[in-house]
Parts: C-alpha cells; structure tokens; sequence
C-alpha cells in the first residue's frame, strides 16, 4: 500500500473499532460505569494500572477492586481510615499486590489534595509536543512520599526508555473525545494532538507490518518513530490509530 492507501485503510479500521461495542471485551468499561469526572479518573487510572495480561481476568479485577472501594473510589481515596485499607487485604491481579494498591491509594490522595488531581500533573507538564515528560513527572511527584521499593515498577517512566503503555492508555481514555462513546475525552487541558500511542506487542507487530515502525523493540524511542508516522496521517487525532493497530493485531491476528 502506498501512504494514502494506508492512511485510507487505517482509518477504515479506526470507524470498526472505535465504537461503543469495543466496551464489550475491553477494560475501559469499568471507567464507564461512573458519572463523576473524579469517579471515572480514578477508576480508569487504577484500571490501566492492571492492565495487563488476559483481558477477562483485568476486567474482573478492576470490577473486582471498585466493589472493595464500595464502588465509589474518589470517596474512598479522600476519606478512607486504615480500616479501610485493611480491606484491600486480599486484591491481587498479576504482581500487583495489596501492598502497592494501599500505596497508590495515599498517593492518589496526595495526587488530589496537593496538586490538583490527575489531570493538574499532567497538564502542569505535558509541552507543546509531548505527554511524555509529563508521565516522567507524574512519576516523580506520585512516589514523593515513603513508599515500597516493590511499587515503583508499577508506574512506567519514558525517560528511562519505556514505552509507558499503561499510562499512555489511561491518558487516550481521559483526553480523546467521547463521540465514539469509547474514550471520556474529560480532559480539556491536553490536546489529543500531544498524545503518544499505546504501544504494545499487538500494535507494534502491526505497525512493523505496515511499514510504520522500524525499531525491533517496543521502548520509548519506538514510541516516538511511530507517533511521528501516526501524527503525518492526523495531527489532531494521532493516537484513534491505536484502535486500528490494536483491532488488527488483537481481533484479526494481522
């Protein structure tokens, strides 16, 4: 394909993907069980946080998570006793334990009362080009408190070269717009244009296929060569082409 076929292809993938029926299989749908925009943060960001591996099992543990926050998770992170984190007891979901998930608990809390929620560090320090050194920070001010060693892996950081999947995720969930009723778009302070696509094995297979992406590994320099090819296609909206790489990686073993 030459680019316009490409371009023309993608986002034909983009319309198939992109669409209230991707919730069905897709752990965004726990965020969307929330109305109030700090609900919705804090229940896509702790989902992101765990998303990994199969998806059903990602989905359960998120559901699973907000049930012990009584499924009111901004409440819990403002006003919780240590009672109630005693609670959070038996989570676990992979390598992510109790142990980080009281911590991101307090950090969360620290996040709102200190520095104007999720959506003030990142939009205090996302540039004009990038979100990327606003997650190198996030990272910063989230662990600026005693903290287990453990938990710090939880929280990926660009600038020691990782592609920051997970986050660049919860980021597309908060700032794309919602017209497709799949991404929040709550977030009116970082333009989509400055976000980066969540690279991954599906999405980085299919963007080598496509001639889109030429470094072997999927790290953080990867994630820049590919955003400079998705943002030639739409500058305003690079990252809907995650839906296409994602879909056919995922859904059509491309």
């Amino acid at each position: 394909m030459n680019r316009t076929e490409l371009k023309d292809f993608l986002d034909a993938k983009v319309i198939q993907y992109n669409n209230s029926r991707f919730l069905e299989s897709d752990p965004i749908q726990v965020p969307h069980f929330f109305t109030k925009k700090e609900d919705i943060e804090i229940s896509a960001f702790l989902t992101s946080t765990i998303a990994w591996g199969n998806r059903k099992s990602i989905i359960k543990n998120a559901r699973y998570l907000m049930d012990l926050m009584h499924n009111d998770p901004f409440n819990f992170v403002m006003y919780h006793k240590e009672s109630d984190l005693l609670m959070l007891k038996p989570f676990v979901h992979r390598t992510f334990n109790d142990t980080d998930l009281t911590y991101f608990i307090k950090a969360l809390k620290n996040i709102y009362t200190r520095h104007g929620g999720l959506e003030g560090v990142f939009s205090q320090h996302t540039t004009e080009t990038s979100t990327q050194p606003a997650i190198t920070r996030f990272k910063h001010i989230f662990f600026d408190s005693i903290h287990p060693k453990r938990t710090t892996k939880h929280i990926s950081d660009p600038a020691r070269g990782s592609a920051a999947k997970r986050i660049n995720m919860f980021l597309r969930w908060m700032v794309r717009d919602n017209r497709a009723h799949v991404d929040f778009g709550i977030w009116n302070s970082i333009s989509p244009a400055m976000l980066s696509c969540p690279l991954d094995v599906h999405s980085g297979n299919v963007a080598r296929k496509l001639g889109l992406l030429n470094r072997k590994q999927n790290d953080s320099r990867a994630v820049i060569e590919l955003d400079a090819q998705l943002r030639k296609m739409d500058p305003i909206d690079p990252v809907k082409y995650d839906f296409a790489l994602f879909g056919l990686g995922v859904f059509e073993k491309f």
